[in-house]
């Protein structure tokens, strides 16, 4: 009757300062929507690739040193009417190769006159053209060729390997004078991928004849993937880190004082 009596309260579920073993709803409903967007970015990011791209191996040097011989390339399909001064391009002609893609730089389209070289540099239009792009300390070409006036609809076509690259130049006394129609293209190379050099540079030297191709969609779909990767391992990690830390804080907290 006169003792003493102690009660241990227990804490409750839902009282305040208590963790939840998994997390909050909140956080497990917004872990499922990164995890979701981020299939949708990763994937579309890949889907686009696929529809905008395709890849090719280059078997020669002839394009050295911004593509060597077994460098994987990622080239953008593209009609043959989009296609500006010093792209680097792959196209098909049999009267150059037969049933083998080719993968050159166009120095000139359609109404140009391209002759080399003067002061050891390519000419289009009467205008001397940088090339950064050719094998360091090289000339535009070791061997002169006679000007060429490019047909409608056609496009001349070199190498940046000059001296072992076959390409317009080894084509002059053909009817067509070395040009390759654009419609023998079939993509425009953008970038490096293996062994990884990135984007190609663009060609500035031909700025002052016109306008330059834009870059392909490559680096917003490269940063869709990234991000896409991104959502879904924070998403996918969660669950597993809110309950370890759950664990964490029930471990922590100290037994309930008694009440007299």
């Amino acid at each position: 009757m006169g003792g003493e009596s102690t009660t241990r309260t227990a804490p409750r579920s839902g009282g305040t300062g208590t963790a939840q073993p998994g997390g909050s709803r909140l956080g497990e409903r917004l872990s499922s929507v990164a995890v979701a967007l981020g299939l949708v970015l990763f994937l579309g990011g890949f889907a686009w690739a696929a529809v905008s791209y395709r890849p090719y191996t280059v078997p020669t040097t002839s394009m050295t040193p911004t593509i060597d011989a077994g460098d994987r390339v990622l080239a953008q399909k593209v009609d043959g009417s989009e296609l500006k001064r010093g792209d680097v391009v792959v196209f098909e002609d049999k009267s150059w190769v037969t049933g083998a893609k080719v993968v050159k730089r166009v120095v000139a389209v359609g109404g140009d006159t391209v002759s080399c070289c003067t002061n050891g540099k390519l000419t289009v239009d009467g205008k001397q053209i940088d090339e950064p792009y050719l094998p360091k300390g090289s000339l535009a070409e070791i061997k002169n060729f006679p000007t060429v006036t490019v047909p409608k609809g056609r496009l001349f076509l070199l190498g940046d390997e000059r001296q072992g690259s076959l390409d317009s130049t080894a084509h002059l006394t053909d009817a067509a004078k070395g040009t390759v129609s654009r419609d023998a293209v079939t993509a425009r190379v953008d970038a490096v991928i293996w062994p990884w050099k990135g984007p190609l540079k663009r060609p500035t030297g031909f700025e002052t004849l016109g306008a330059l191709s834009q870059p392909g969609p490559l680096p917003t779909i490269e940063l869709l993937i990234v991000a896409g990767a991104v959502l879904v391992l924070a998403g996918g990690a969660y669950g597993p880190i809110a309950k370890r830390v759950g664990r964490r804080r029930a471990g922590a907290r100290p037994e309930a004082a008694g009440v007299r």
